[in-house]
């Protein structure tokens, strides 16, 4: 690869690169060039023997000649051609209401094509414009919707310095800027400070975001604890300028520290594995604690069964330990209200030479008819609702009822079984 000259075709444009060949050109030469577009016309302004980092294509062309008078009469001749263009173009979108601004008109040096760089704010529908442009001028049209940025860098303004705009004046290629480097660059999030004429960010953000990277690379971590030799410190703020950061003490005392003294005070993160070890134990804990509420919270509203309690526990182990001359029998309709009776065994009355009857479960005689015992029983206590849901009928000719229950299909009178 031999020599490489850097070509602009236009004043504000992008820089391209070709080889230099067997021509001897000098800075500033005019020279002409094929291109995937057809020949330009461009002017040359640097020299180089190896090809930049940031260039687009590895594969270069060599340049076909030096322009000539006629080649200059002929680009004078476009930029008439280009401004009439301008004007034209101009004239249709105010005729046919279109929601887009013109910005500027570049015509090819073989006038092969007319491109028309416009702004919008959407996406516009400019067919019926394409077709009165090629109806005056007869050749290829394309029009490129452009952002604003690049609508700066072609008409050119005046910065928040007072200088004229950086893509006005070098930039060729914007590099990405964000919210991140105004912060890190310790900036008022003003947008009308930190933005520039075309409304985004400013430019010159990007310049020295590389030197904060490396110094904030060399600083401890902002909003951290650290030990010291002179005590646990919290890191507030750092200044690159300065070449220092700002620390809160024990005593809640403000110190600026320089980077070197910074070093020598041996500073030290505490362990961070017992940190994180005690912050997932007390979440555990806590989470323990929640499904414990919930599980309380579930038995006093009867959805669940309580397990046995530990004093149920011991009263079996009492009544095992009991002689054998009493029998105990405990009924348990809810975890409120145990029911217990004690009935002196048979056996036990006979060796006390007590009378002996016998009673039922209800204490009633056994001499006593059946209505009568029916009559002396204790009402059912139907307060407490049963813990096991209603067994649901097996019956398939009985039918469910609006409350949930099934209820069995009546015979026919006078029928019978067979």
């Amino acid at each position: 690869m031999g020599p490489i000259v850097g070509i602009k075709f236009r004043e504000y444009g992008q820089i391209y690169y070709f080889e230099k060949g067997g021509l001897e050109v000098t800075l500033g030469d005019r020279v002409i060039v094929k291109t995937d577009q057809g020949q330009g016309l461009g002017q040359i302004v640097s020299e180089r023997e190896d090809l930049p980092e940031d260039a687009e294509t590895e594969e270069l062309k060599p340049l076909h000649r030096i322009a000539v008078s006629e080649d200059l009469e002929r680009e004078q001749e476009n930029e008439l051609l280009g401004r009439e263009a301008h004007q034209y173009c101009a004239d249709c979108i105010r005729s046919r209401k279109l929601d887009m601004k013109l910005v500027d008109v570049e015509v090819y040096f073989d006038r092969s094509k007319i491109v028309f760089y416009f702004t919008a704010p959407a996406r516009i529908d400019f067919r019926e414009l394409v077709k009165d442009l090629v109806k005056n001028y007869r050749t290829r049209i394309e029009l490129r919707q452009i952002g604003v940025r690049h609508e700066t860098q072609m008409i050119g303004a005046v910065g928040n310095c007072g200088m004229v705009c950086c893509c006005r004046q070098f930039l060729r290629t914007f590099a990405p800027v964000t919210i991140k480097m105004a912060k890190e660059q310790n900036l008022f999030l003003n947008p009308a400070k930190i933005s520039g004429i075309c409304g985004r960010l400013l430019c010159c953000l990007s310049y020295e975001q590389e030197n904060y990277e490396e110094f904030y690379r060399a600083c401890p971590k902002l909003g951290k604890k650290y030990q010291t030799g002179e005590g646990s410190v919290k890191v507030l703020r750092a200044n690159m300028f300065r070449n220092s950061i700002a620390v809160l003490t024990e005593s809640n005392e403000e110190k600026e520290i320089p980077l070197e003294e910074w070093a020598n005070m041996n500073p030290s993160r505490p362990d961070q594995a017992k940190q994180d070890a005690a912050r997932a134990a007390a979440k555990r804990a806590a989470r323990e604690q929640e499904e414990a509420a919930k599980a309380e919270q579930a038995v006093e509203s009867g959805q669940i069964a309580p397990s046995t309690p530990a004093s149920s526990v011991g009263q079996g182990a009492d009544a095992a330990a009991a002689p054998a001359g009493t029998a105990e029998v405990v009924a348990e309709t809810s975890p409120q209200a145990p029911v217990a009776a004690e009935v002196p065994a048979p056996d036990a009355a006979k060796e006390t030479g007590a009378p002996v009857q016998a009673q039922t479960a209800a204490g009633a005689p056994a001499g006593d008819s059946a209505d009568q015992q029916d009559a002396k029983k204790p009402a059912k206590d139907t307060r407490l609702a049963p813990l096991r849901k209603p067994v649901k009928s097996a019956d398939p000719g009985a039918k469910k009822t609006s409350r949930g229950r099934r209820k069995r299909k009546r015979k026919p009178s006078g029928g019978s079984e067979e």
